[in-house]
């Protein structure tokens, strides 16, 4: 059995062991030792990271009675070895994992709103919980938290028997049973958990939430705590300085900035699909003087750059209502657009065309026998019109939309 020293001191960062064990883990040498201040990844949070003597520790698996380290080089059994802990990841690993424990108790504590789950990501953390709130009680619990944090209460480690946890009223109940590790902010929380924790709260600095999003009925809260707090303002501190300059305004002025360049886009785009609209029909005329002769007619392919979805739909009308042709045109730009169309009565259906090129390339479309569109494809407009053209010019009169199978003397690479 590997005594786990982080139980009792999660701020213990180096330590003396013997290596009772060498084995293998997911393809990396590993051992177990007869103790250990290495975390392990459990109850959303986490393993350590650090050395084993010249060994680096590369993931940490709790099995049980035994923690093993995969490690980057292997150690033999007997061995003496001297742990050093990733201080930096640790200590946040303890920030991020009290400020989850206050700041669920705070929703619990001021609306009912328990946690059902927990996960401590490497940019952020969330808890979900279990009914949404609107903004402002979020906010209000934010407070609550910050109240507890800077309050600088002690936060302590105790152990006490399945009954005894019970009756002292944990905030989630434990199904374990035997001995339980209780972590308790004094005053505020008690909960059974195994993770490593600050001494006091105000290690924690500050609990800041970054967003929220409503799943399964409940709210998702994502938030920062201690370092990465101050690293998240740093992060919005220069975007924000870097949109002022740009837009010239003061920090108030920012958001109505924002509406009025999104305002501004979508009229330019609305003026560049009307006039994209009106030149339609001089672009058809030049398209089709380089149309490729084919059976069972022509063929235009091409990609278009600068030009939207609506204004090919009006080059491919325009270019089948002027006689037998076969058309496939493409945006430059991502994400990619592509219309298909066709005016020869033996030619292949545009929309099966479509179905085709989403098959073999993504997006979603649709349409009908003369004219069909797609848009969302993971490829550059001229590899997929590249591909339509082939199809198009295997469709000879009678053969509908099918290609030449493949190993016939028709078929091609």
């Amino acid at each position: 059995m590997t005594q786990r020293l982080y139980y009792t001191d999660a701020e213990t960062l180096e330590f003396d062991a013997q290596v009772t064990e060498s084995t293998n883990t997911s393809g990396q040498p590993g051992v177990v030792l007869d103790r250990t201040a290495f975390y392990p990844s459990s109850g959303g949070q986490p393993f350590d990271t650090g050395r084993l003597g010249d060994a680096q520790v590369l993931d940490v698996i709790d099995e049980g009675d035994r923690i093993v380290h995969a490690l980057s080089m292997p150690i033999e059994p007997g061995t003496a070895v001297h742990g050093v802990i990733d201080a930096a990841r640790r200590r946040d690993h303890m920030q991020q994992h009290t400020g989850q424990h206050i700041l669920s108790a705070a929703f619990e504590r001021l609306f009912a709103n328990p946690t059902l789950s927990f996960h401590l990501g490497t940019g952020s953390c969330t808890i979900d919980l279990a009914k949404s709130l609107p903004a402002a009680d979020v906010e209000r619990a934010v407070d609550e938290a910050n109240r507890v944090v800077w309050e600088d209460r002690p936060v302590v480690v105790r152990f006490a028997s399945a009954d005894e946890a019970r009756a002292a009223g944990l905030r989630k109940g434990s199904q374990r049973e035997g001995e339980l590790r209780l972590v308790e902010v004094t005053g505020y929380d008690l909960s059974a958990c195994g993770g490593t924790h600050v001494a006091r709260t105000g290690s924690i600095g500050v609990i800041a939430v970054t967003g929220t999003e409503k799943v399964k009925g409940g709210l998702r809260v994502s938030f920062v705590c201690g370092r990465r707090a101050l690293d998240e303002l740093r992060l919005l501190r220069d975007a924000v300085a870097g949109s002022l300059r740009a837009l010239s305004v003061v920090p108030a002025e920012l958001p109505a900035a924002i509406r009025r360049l999104q305002a501004d886009g979508k009229a330019l785009r609305k003026r560049a699909g009307e006039l994209q609209i009106a030149l339609a029909g001089q672009e058809a005329e030049r398209l089709l003087a380089l149309a490729t002769p084919s059976e069972p007619a022509p063929v235009v392919a091409a990609v278009m750059d600068g030009w939207e979805a609506g204004g090919l739909r009006a080059i491919a009308s325009s270019l089948i209502a002027r006689g037998p042709v076969q058309v496939v045109l493409a945006t430059a730009e991502q994400p990619l657009s592509i219309v298909v169309a066709q005016s020869s009565p033996t030619g292949a259906a545009a929309v099966d065309v479509v179905a085709r090129l989403t098959a073999r390339f993504g997006g979603r479309g649709g349409g009908n026998r003369e004219l069909a569109q797609a848009g969302g494809l993971s490829e550059s407009g001229q590899v997929v019109v590249d591909a339509a053209r082939r199809v198009l010019e295997k469709t000879g009169p009678g053969t509908g939309s099918r290609e030449p199978e493949a190993g016939s003397p028709t078929a091609s690479g």
